[in-house]
């Protein structure tokens, strides 16, 4: 976006401070343009502005410092002025974390110090050093020896960090932080690339997502005056070894034995026709360059990029700069924040194709398998709709799909936490270290598959226990991992023997009766004093959950952020809690009717006999709540919905109850639209048989699906 500033800002002094980072420095490619405006005294670095927590643009281009209006400025220094910063324990923190239970506050410059992640996208969030977006390496791409960074070639350390960054395309472009960010400000939007593949726009898109600024401007190097003007001319010179020409090698006539031919391949060679000895007629000559990778025939046998001519090189030039910029740099205007899952979730879903399927045809070796199947599939796309089938579903049933999908989802996510990949008593489940599970990529898989799941429209996990939760997104932030955390009863007891020593002797015990595991672990040490153990606690208890762990956790983390949905928990991990770690409360009698809305008939007397049946419909909830049925409020939830629990991101449609009004109420059975989350309930004289058609009709369907 090519900005055009208001009249009063004028050019900066070196003496003048920014207002919000209070340093005179003037770095554009560091803080921005550092700007003043005369008028109303104020300095301020523009990217400190950007970063600025509580200051957006609410005004046009022309007003203010770029649509900042200066009243909001001000305010926003106000606000800071009374802030602490967390580096330099100063005043005037304007910028802060944006995960909202992280309280750390920082200047623009002490940010940058202290490795803060600024993306100079979207709503402009800043990350601190705990919250801040990682990169996950694929399994594929590891490897011991050291590689050079693909900008400044100097070796860099194959292990991804704040400093060191990959290309999410190839498994080749490594780069230094401070290398990708000198190229970004000289290649600019249109030619920042990945300089091994080539690829630009999902390279771009993990480089603003990790922090690096991308200018919205051309390349530095086609803004300078007559940049192409070389091009322009025409090569003019005979490079033969000897040049026979009087008027030297410079010379070219129109026509006949003194016109220079350039090379058919590169144009940047020439030779006068007779200093080559070339025929009146021929004009196909080859430079010694170029000779080397040309065939007998004139052929090219391996890929020579040849220049283009200067009049061609101009017009893509012009094109590119009359062609509109797409900016990495959106407005940054104050929106709502998405803070409950089911509004996150479904703006995810958002982004399901309703246009596009995948076929998942579930065998006899069950609904895992299935769902790996897919995941391994070369065209697996998680964008579109999953349409299901299970053995024996007829053409037109009433299950296929949205449905069926969701009772797919549902005996997924059943089966999930009786995967290899999970520990521990249920409904509190830790990851558990399977090398073979490793091998497999299980722990991708599971993570995907929980993605899915949430995104489709399946049931909330809420397997996990506190201690994975905390492992996987930090939360809560202020809480710590302990002995009771561990699941492994064994080791547990080892490490409560030493956690609840009494004395150096019961000390010592303990830790010589775990000698082996502590060695392996690293935490081996010699114990002097009682107090020792607390740290030796620790340790033990961060090597098991966190050391130990890292690749499986960052393998789950990939497979969860499909569809973005890791690092839209991570931006509200609190909310998110309850779906993976609280077990479900049971579904009440109440809970189960205001789910369904009633759509009763116009007719006044078909509506009183609806109103009756209705009653029924409550009396029936309340006595399976009570027992006092054959089925439970959870089967006739999967009878109308074919899920048995509110899917995380909700019902689409919502649940609704229409009727039927037969002629003889024989054989007259509630019908089941799970498509639709619709049932059609019968008019029925009495409740008796009301509850009679409607057992038979639940169990059916629960009989059916258990075959």
């Amino acid at each position: 976006m090519l900005k055009t500033m208001h009249s009063e800002v004028v050019e900066s002094k070196s003496k003048e401070r920014c207002e919000l980072c209070k340093l005179a420095d003037d770095c554009p490619n560091k803080y921005g343009e550092k700007i003043t405006l005369k008028n109303h005294n104020l300095t301020v670095h523009y990217f400190c502005l950007l970063m600025a927590s509580g200051v957006y643009q609410r005004g046009e281009e022309d007003e203010g410092i770029y649509g900042f209006l200066v009243e909001d400025i001000k305010q926003e220094i106000r606000r800071s002025s009374r802030l602490t910063c967390n580096a330099c324990k100063k005043k005037g923190a304007s910028v802060g974390c944006n995960i909202k239970s992280c309280r750390k506050m920082v200047h623009l410059p002490c940010g940058i110090q202290q490795e803060f992640i600024f993306q100079f996208t979207g709503q402009f969030p800043s990350f601190c050093k705990d919250h801040r977006p990682v990169q996950i390496q694929p399994l594929s791409s590891y490897t011991s020896n050291s590689l050079c960074c693909s900008v400044c070639l100097e070796s860099v350390e194959p292990v991804l960090s704040y400093t060191v960054l990959k290309c999410p395309c190839c498994h080749s472009g490594w780069f230094h932080r401070d290398c990708l960010q000198h190229q970004a400000n000289s290649a600019a939007m249109f030619f920042f690339r990945c300089t091994i593949c080539n690829n630009k726009d999902k390279f771009q898109q993990e480089m603003l997502r990790m922090g690096i600024h991308i200018p919205e401007r051309d390349a530095s190097w086609e803004l300078e005056e007559n940049a192409y003007g070389e091009l322009l001319q025409v090569y003019q010179h005979c490079d033969a070894l000897k040049c026979r020409c009087d008027n030297g090698r410079g010379y070219s006539a129109n026509d006949g034995k003194w016109v220079i031919i350039r090379c058919k391949f590169c144009g940047s060679r020439g030779t006068h026709r007779l200093c080559s000895s070339l025929k009146p007629f021929r004009r196909d000559w080859v430079c010694s360059d170029c000779r080397p990778v040309v065939n007998e025939n004139g052929v090219v046998c391996q890929h020579i990029k040849s220049p283009a001519s200067g009049e061609q090189e101009k017009k893509r030039h012009l094109k590119r700069q009359q062609t509109s910029l797409h900016s990495a740099i959106v407005c940054k205007k104050s929106s709502f924040q998405m803070n409950s899952p089911q509004e996150i979730l479904h703006c995810l879903s958002k982004k399901i194709s309703p246009l596009h399927f995948t076929l998942v045809e579930i065998k006899k070796d069950g609904v895992l398998k299935a769902a790996q199947q897919i995941l391994r599939q070369n065209d697996f796309d998680p964008h579109h709709t999953m349409t299901v089938t299970f053995p024996g579903d007829k053409l037109h049933s009433e299950d296929v799909g949205s449905g069926n999908q969701r009772r797919f989802l549902r005996l997924l996510v059943q089966d999930l936490q009786n995967l290899s990949v999970f520990q521990g008593p249920e409904n509190k489940k830790n990851l558990a270290l399977d090398s073979q599970a490793l091998r497999d990529d299980l722990y991708f898989d599971a993570g995907c598959i929980l993605a899915l799941s949430l995104v489709h429209g399946g049931p909330p996990p809420r397997f996990f226990s506190r201690a994975l939760y905390k492992c996987l997104f930090n939360f809560p932030s202020d809480s710590r991992l302990t002995v009771r955390d561990m699941v492994d009863t064994v080791l547990a007891e080892k490490v409560k023997k030493i956690r609840d020593a009494r004395s150096l002797k019961e000390l010592k015990e303990a830790v010589s009766s775990s000698t082996e595991y502590l060695k392996v672990a690293g935490c081996f040490r010699q114990v002097n004093c009682l107090s020792d153990k607390q740290q030796l606690v620790d340790d033990i208890v961060t090597f098991h959950f966190i050391t130990r762990m890292q690749l499986p956790l960052q393998r789950f983390r990939e497979g969860l952020n499909t569809l973005g949905l890791f690092e839209q928990i991570q931006m509200f991990p609190g909310p998110f809690c309850d779906l993976f770690c609280s077990s479900s409360e049971k579904m009440s009698a109440g809970t189960m009717d205001s789910l369904f809305s009633v759509q009763f008939s116009v007719n006044e007397e078909k509506k009183k006999k609806e109103r009756t049946v209705v009653g029924f419909w409550r009396q029936y909830l309340h006595e399976c709540e009570e027992g006092r049925c054959a089925t439970t409020l959870e089967d006739i939830l999967i009878f109308a919905t074919s899920a048995d629990a509110v899917p995380a991101v909700g019902f689409n449609p919502a649940p609704s109850l229409s009727f039927l009004h037969p002629q003889i109420s024989v054989g007259v059975f509630p019908e089941r639209h799970p498509s639709f989350n619709h049932i059609v309930l019968p008019v029925l004289t009495s409740y008796e048989i009301f509850k009679k058609h409607m057992e038979y009709a639940v169990c059916q369907l629960t009989m059916m699906q258990t075959l």
